[in-house]
């Protein structure tokens, strides 16, 4: 019996007991802000905890089941928009009958947690999927209600859009989400402070480092960890077709080169995996053989988001 058949069997006698400890870890701080002033943390105690040299952090965009039925992105050709788009529906579908459970499956055989970025429509359909994510130790952070772009929202639209996201994840899994990731990247001017109000502690909105840093948000710290579009699987899988040993190559040497510069500050390397794109075999089969060269070298700490966010608020300023 595979593992993940192994977890489902068990999983309603622990539901209980593990929703409430996910829930316990996720109440977090008091949220700071955004603003324009930014800190670096301190390297008192050193540049990440227990003396780890490099923070990997990946992202699993679970996003399957909250596309329009028109228009969504796909592989396949353009087709009018007066039609529905049916072959571009199963190939989301595979994010969550296939991408997700197959990369849940390698993330517990290498020991390593994750950040999903969970889109509330996407959680509405196939909540028993978010529940397992997080009951197998993964941080569900937001994404949105649906895949409508926060840029183009009034600000009223865009805290409703949020705070029935956090709803659709707490009803599925039992955690408050504390992190928050826009449609492409591209909130508004007043995201942050939305954020701030409804709880959360950090956005990956920001491709400026390679480290997690603070902003100030109406005068309160506010956790930025970066997120990539360099190790992202649908720039290089979807736009540059790449082949899984071309992004493996990619990924090598990204590590390579931080690990390097690790030695004199802090470091973080940051992936990103769509549930539809990286959850294909030969792509898992890749990730995990950098994962599994990753785990080789001494001091590297796969973390989530939530625990990178927590750390840099901790150091910073002190």
């Amino acid at each position: 019996m595979s593992t993940r058949r192994q977890f489902l069997s068990q999983s309603a006698l622990a539901t209980g007991a593990l929703a409430m400890s996910r829930t316990a870890s996720a109440g977090a701080p008091e949220v700071p802000t955004r603003g324009k002033k930014e800190q670096t943390a301190s390297t008192k105690k050193g540049f990440w905890p227990d003396g780890a040299r490099l923070a990997i952090s990946l992202s699993l965009q679970f996003e399957s089941g909250a596309q329009p039925e028109r228009g969504a992105s796909s592989p396949f050709p353009p087709i009018d928009p007066k039609y529905p788009d049916l072959p571009a529906a199963t190939w989301y579908e595979y994010g969550v009958k296939e991408g997700i459970p197959r990369l849940l499956e390698m993330f517990a055989r290498r020991g390593i947690r994750v950040t999903s970025h969970m889109v509330g429509q996407a959680v509405e359909r196939t909540p028993a999927l978010a529940k397992e994510i997080v009951e197998r130790g993964h941080e569900a952070a937001a994404h949105g209600q649906t895949w409508t772009p926060q840029f183009s929202m009034t600000p009223e639209e865009e805290r409703a859009s949020y705070e029935a996201n956090v709803r659709a994840i707490q009803r599925a899994t039992g955690q408050t989400p504390v992190g928050f990731n826009a449609f492409w990247m591209r909130g508004t001017p007043r995201t942050l402070e939305i954020l701030q109000d409804l709880g959360f502690l950090y956005h990956i909105d920001d491709v400026s480092r390679d480290e997690p840093f603070v902003v100030d948000v109406r005068g309160k710290p506010f956790a930025v960890v970066p997120y990539t579009l360099g190790m992202n699987d649908i720039i290089n899988f979807e736009s540059r077709n790449y082949t899984a040993e071309q992004f493996a190559s990619e990924l090598k040497n990204e590590f390579d080169a931080l690990y390097a510069e690790a030695g004199g500050r802090r470091r973080m390397m940051s992936v990103s995996m769509h549930d539809r794109i990286s959850g294909r075999p030969g792509r898992v089969k890749m990730l995990e053989e950098f994962i599994r060269y990753a785990q080789r070298q001494p001091g590297v700490w796969f973390a989530r988001k939530d625990e990178l966010a927590r750390w840099t608020l901790e150091q910073a300023g002190t």
